[in-house]
């Protein structure tokens, strides 16, 4: 397996978050929302300052009725 820097899991995480909103056609307001997290904290987590529980994993993959492994699957996982 690849090694990588700290904080990479987490720059995975809010390069998925933000992309699969976007998709999904939400606004970082209404992703809150349906999560019941406050929207600084979404945006924090789409910059990567945020070091996220798995409960909020789990909230995040719930408002947007996914899986939550798929938030941190690496782009390149597929090759």
């Amino acid at each position: 397996m690849k090694r990588t820097h700290p904080g990479a899991l987490r720059e995975i995480l809010a390069t998925n978050l933000r992309r699969i909103r976007a998709e999904k056609g939400l606004s970082q307001d209404a992703l809150a929302d349906l999560c019941e997290i406050d929207r600084t904290y979404i945006s924090g987590v789409e910059r990567g300052l945020r070091n996220v529980s798995i409960d909020t994993l789990e909230r995040l993959a719930t408002g947007l009725r996914l899986e939550p492994w798929l938030l941190i699957r690496r782009p390149d996982a597929d090759r």
